[in-house]
């Protein structure tokens, strides 16, 4: 995000070997976010832009990375501007979207999208009339316009023009207001003194040494072997520190890779990991492939699950009780598709975001859990923060409620809170089974010991019991015209 310093945090990522830097603008944001969301963050990507630019130049470190700059970029002038302070590539966003029939009605997360862009209704969807061609249109208008710059200025490429600050003149304005602006902090052009001109990109400053493959990444892949090339059964043992980031992307990708969508058989390959995993654990795991952590983990846990199955468990020979204690960071879960998570203990904020169709069981959630959650199930055997099941669209939550609290800390402008049926509980235990098989969960076998004495509590969206009253009707269209 554009502010004050922004230049300083730049100098410590691209010294960490970061391959991009992104500065994002002050007026941009998601459709779903309320304005008063999106209102007074940050400042114009201009200034953050100029500041990250001069920064890393001054200190030699400009050709690591690559500055990326987004925020309301709408024209070929925005883009010869973010290339003149600075920028090395532009991220279009909202004109895009608008450009394939978005009408920024800001109803991105109640599901009635009138344009059939963000909503799962199939009628509203049969409305959206957008074509990759009117994207495609759009941004040959702007290459149009912004080669009609860098021709009035005399350039020949984006790289040409980058850091040209020079070239950016103040307009005269007769305002007394605009006489008090001084752009010369933004307009100076960073200089290196040694080498005495500016520092040349890398060309491979997006290969780091961050990519090549880490021992425990090579272990992972060597231990699979065996699968990947035959479909057998293969089990690894690693140990993982804070270093090891998306552990399991790498192998979810070879998966995919040889067997498609559609994965492996289930637990064809079984990870045992111990430690502290770091950001990521998880990440895409696709059908097939068990990850088992005795540990704890960081932010994103399980991110684009993909049919894998997870399990986070503290040390067996650990004291504490688990479901007083956090075992996974905040946003697990973001943008799952499929497959399954348990966790022996509390996650953090944002658990399962956007979460779109994996099951979980975890013991407790921060602020923000199943927020904008559209598909899928959760089972909370503990607390929730605030604002559970905001915009919640799709999916269903079993939360259990001992102390009836969850009612004042959900977000019930989609969701009604209703009593578990036969058919929940049912689905519920069996969850709650599968957890404590999976992680030894004291938690969870505590809960199904004294099953008769819990109170759970459904958390259904309005939208998603309309969809399932609509596929049920239809199923019942079916039998009956298959009888007749």
């Amino acid at each position: 995000m554009s502010e004050t310093g922004v230049g300083t945090i730049a100098a410590g990522v691209a010294k960490a070997k970061a391959d991009t830097i992104q500065i994002a603008g002050h007026d941009g944001g998601t459709g779903a976010s309320p304005l008063s969301s999106i209102q007074h963050a940050g400042t114009p990507w201009e200034l953050g832009l100029a500041e990250t630019h001069q920064v890393l130049v001054l200190n030699g470190l400009r050709g690591r990375v690559r500055i990326q700059v987004d925020g309301q970029l709408k024209t070929g002038r925005d883009v010869a501007f973010g290339a003149l302070l600075g920028a090395d590539e532009f991220g279009f966003a909202t004109a895009p979207l608008v450009a394939s029939g978005c009408i920024m009605m800001r109803k991105c997360h109640l599901n009635t999208c009138p344009v059939g862009v963000a909503t799962q209704d199939p009628v509203l969807r049969a409305r959206f009339r957008g074509t990759p061609e009117h994207v495609i249109n759009f941004l040959f208008f702007v290459a149009e316009e912004l080669r009609g710059i860098m021709a009035r200025l005399g350039f020949r490429s984006l790289e040409e023009m980058r850091g040209r600050v020079d070239c950016v003149k103040v307009r005269e304005l007769s305002h007394p207001k605009a006489r008090l602006l001084d752009f010369a902090d933004v307009l100076t052009r960073a200089v290196n003194e040694e080498p005495a001109k500016d520092e040349p990109i890398d060309p491979s400053c997006c290969v780091p040494d961050a990519w090549q493959m880490s021992s425990t990444d090579e272990a992972v892949l060597e231990g699979a072997r065996i699968s990947l090339k035959h479909g057998e059964a293969s089990q690894t043992h690693v140990q993982l520190t804070n270093a090891d980031r998306a552990f399991g992307a790498r192998l979810a990708g070879e998966v995919a890779r040889k067997y498609g969508g559609e994965g492996l058989r289930d637990n064809t390959i079984v990870i045992e990991a111990a430690g502290t995993a770091g950001q990521s654990f998880g990440a895409f795991a696709t059908r097939g492939t068990l990850i088992v952590l005795e540990g704890d983990a960081n932010d994103y846990v399980g991110k684009g699950l993909s049919g894998g199955v997870l399990a986070v468990k503290p040390p067996a020979r650990s004291r504490f009780k688990a479901h007083e204690n956090v075992i996974v960071g905040n946003t697990c879960l973001y943008g799952a598709t499929s497959g399954k998570a348990f966790f022996a203990g509390r996650a953090g904020e944002r658990f399962a975001v956007r979460n779109s169709g994996a099951i979980s069981v975890v013991e407790g959630v921060g602020d923000h859990g199943c927020e904008y959650m559209t598909g899928g199930t959760v089972v909370v055997l503990g607390p929730t923060g605030r604002n559970f099941a905001a915009g919640m669209s799709g999916g269903i939550a079993y939360v259990l409620d001992d102390e009836r609290v969850l009612s004042g800390r959900v977000s019930k402008a989609m969701v009604d809170l209703e009593p578990l049926t036969p058919e929940d509980e049912e689905t519920v235990r069996a969850l709650v089974t599968e957890h404590v098989e999976h992680t030894r969960s004291a938690r969870g076998a505590h809960v199904l010991s004294t099953w008769a004495k819990r109170h759970f509590v459904k958390v259904m969206p309005h939208e998603w019991r309309r969809v399932m009253q609509l596929r049920a009707g239809q199923e019942s269209v079916k039998r009956a015209s298959g009888h007749g």
